[in-house]
């Protein structure tokens, strides 16, 4: 079974996460599939493309079980390498990306839901960075999405709060765009078709405009971030964090 899937139907492309039993938690496997299903988007003419997660939650962020095997550097390179993959190609885009948020979008999910240049959450939606509990960083460019989101001091704030937010809460913050009472992936196939009766071209131009101008700060972010990941990965709260999460108990970090 594929653990990403792709369909393309009436000038939409959509990418869904399929790994709802594991609440579509992001491992090597999936994240490769992932980046084919992009590429798949990036060869189509369709103007439109919307991300969403199978199941109850769009995506639980990257796969704990993956952190074991972290400590190869040649294993950790091609995870981290194929994350900023995604997010470079999901930036330069020539589509109107939309993101469907349902149940959970936390770590690396809300990094690649921010991707999105529209991104919409059912009110019962909960969104949250949540790399500090387990001793790391945000990857995916969260540091890149969450400043040109939310701004740098409130970025900080959310990434190192630890909590969730509800889609009412995560509009008024500027983390979603739309949110909604009805399943998000039908409001978000609503919004896509009204979007194909406008000027879509000149949206695209713009948005090419602002992307241009910014793109080297987000491989800056992504860099930076891979550097970062590597370094906390040997920390002892990282361990500490992973060990907790894995043993469902509460961590108790030293700041070592």
């Amino acid at each position: 079974m594929s653990l990403v899937s792709f369909e393309s139907k009436n000038n939409i492309s959509y990418i869904h996460f399929n790994r709802p039993e594991r609440y579509n938690a992001l491992n090597k496997e999936m994240l490769k599939e992932l980046l084919k299903a992009v590429e798949k988007a990036e060869q189509n003419e369709d103007q439109i493309l919307i991300l969403s997660g199978e199941g109850n939650a769009f995506c639980a962020g990257g796969d704990i079980s993956m952190m074991k095997d972290f400590s190869e550097k040649k294993f950790f390179d091609e995870v981290m390498d194929t994350i900023g993959k995604i997010a470079l190609k999901l930036y330069r885009l020539p589509k109107i990306v939309v993101s469907a948020i349902q149940g959970s979008a936390v770590g690396l999910g809300l990094s690649l839901a921010l991707c999105a240049d529209y991104v919409i959450a059912q009110n019962d939606a909960k969104l949250g960075m949540l790399f500090i509990g387990i001793g790391l960083a945000p990857d995916g460019g969260g540091h890149f999405w969450l400043q040109e989101r939310i701004g740098t001091q409130k970025a900080k704030a959310f990434t190192w709060g630890l909590k969730q937010v509800e889609g009412a809460k995560a509009k008024q913050m500027g983390l979603v765009d739309m949110i909604t009472d009805e399943k998000v992936g039908d409001f978000a196939k609503g919004f896509a078709d009204k979007l194909l009766t406008t000027p879509i071209i000149a949206m695209l131009k713009t948005k090419q405009i602002y992307h241009a101008a910014k793109e080297k700060d987000l491989i800056y972010y992504l860099e930076e971030e891979k550097k970062a990941q590597w370094e906390l990965r040997g920390t002892e709260d990282h361990k500490e964090g992973v060990a907790a999460f894995l043993e469902k108990r509460k961590p108790v970090f030293k700041g070592k």
